[in-house]
């Protein structure tokens, strides 16, 4: 609400009218991540006010990032309801950054003037969230072009993923890292915490996102464990699936390789299991697997899952 209302003020005069929020705009389906990141506050003694204050922060972070994404993937997830043409998204989506960005530095200034934050705070903090974004966004960057080699499935996980995902599922840390300064031993575990669901939602959504990978050009963690797997008839298969379009509409590419599509979701549930369980306090610990089976099912992922035995199932969700 206070991002929303926020922008209303900000727009007020420009030309382009804020709406009232889609329905639905505050559930918790469409905000689960933002859920964590505020429960993630809560867990390291950060005061309710400062909460709100930062989880409209991270509506800022999620408004620029959906915007670059749109800009740069030729589609269109809407931030703000406007009265701009709907066929006129490209503007929409850099409107959706600047009036983020310009909406983060209004709440910091407030801060401020409450005397919450000092002015060096507020540059620092500006700053940390730029910071905090680009990392990411170099990565994609990199990608944008295609690629030329495909790194083997670990090179994946540090070298790609580890910018394009784990970092960006610290940021929600970044300007809270700057302005309160918190005891190490009560952030970094939450900050860990949030990398390690990072890096195990990117899995699965490799998984969903093969095929698309493939024809870009794109890392991929799959696309890795297939072209790096001891039998060289493996990506060969792959190769072909991708030159036959009566076999692309019939299989999808991972119903191909069932052992690979496993030893992802392996890898998968132990980031997200170590992740949840170091996020969630002792008495949340049953909140586990219900998230592991939202988050593969908000994703796209759990179709895959499907493919697996009952027992492979009970094991991946707990």
């Amino acid at each position: 609400s206070l991002y929303w209302s926020t922008a209303g003020r900000i727009l007020r005069g420009s030309g382009v009218r804020l709406l009232s929020p889609p329905a639905g705009y505050d559930a918790l389906e469409r905000n689960f991540f933002s859920a964590l990141f505020l429960y993630s506050y809560q867990r390291a003694g950060i005061e309710p006010a400062r909460r709100v204050c930062y989880a409209a922060i991270n509506q800022c972070l999620r408004g620029m990032v959906t915007g670059c994404d749109n800009l740069l993937d030729d589609e269109y997830k809407k931030t703000l309801e406007t009265d701009l043409p709907e066929t006129g998204v490209r503007f929409r989506s850099v409107l959706d950054m600047l009036t983020s960005d310009r909406i983060l530095f209004d709440i910091l200034f407030h801060a401020f003037q409450r005397g919450e934050i000092s002015a060096p705070a507020v540059l620092d903090a500006s700053a940390m969230s730029l910071q905090a974004l680009t990392r990411s966004g170099a990565q994609e960057a990199a990608e944008e072009e295609g690629v030329r080699q495909i790194l083997s499935p670990e090179a994946v996980l540090q070298s790609v993923h580890h910018y394009k995902t784990g970092l960006l599922f610290q940021a929600p840390w970044a300007i809270p890292t700057a302005v309160e300064r918190p005891a190490t031993e009560r952030a970094e575990p939450m900050r860990t915490a949030l990398y390690d669901i990072g890096m195990g939602c990117q899995i699965m959504d490799d998984m969903v996102d093969l095929a698309a990978d493939l024809e870009k050009k794109r890392h991929n963690y799959l696309l890795s464990l297939i072209r790096h797997d001891a039998d060289s008839g493996v990506w060969q298969t792959l190769i072909q699936w991708q030159a036959d379009s009566a076999e692309q509409s019939a299989v999808h590419p991972l119903d191909l390789f069932p052992e690979i599509r496993d030893a992802a979701c392996r890898t998968s549930r132990e980031y997200l299991i170590r992740g949840l369980c170091r996020l969630f306090a002792p008495e949340h610990q049953a909140f586990v697997p219900a998230a592991m089976q939202f988050l593969s099912r908000r994703i796209g992922a759990d179709r895959f899952l499907m493919e697996l035995s009952d027992e492979k199932q009970t094991d991946f969700l707990g």
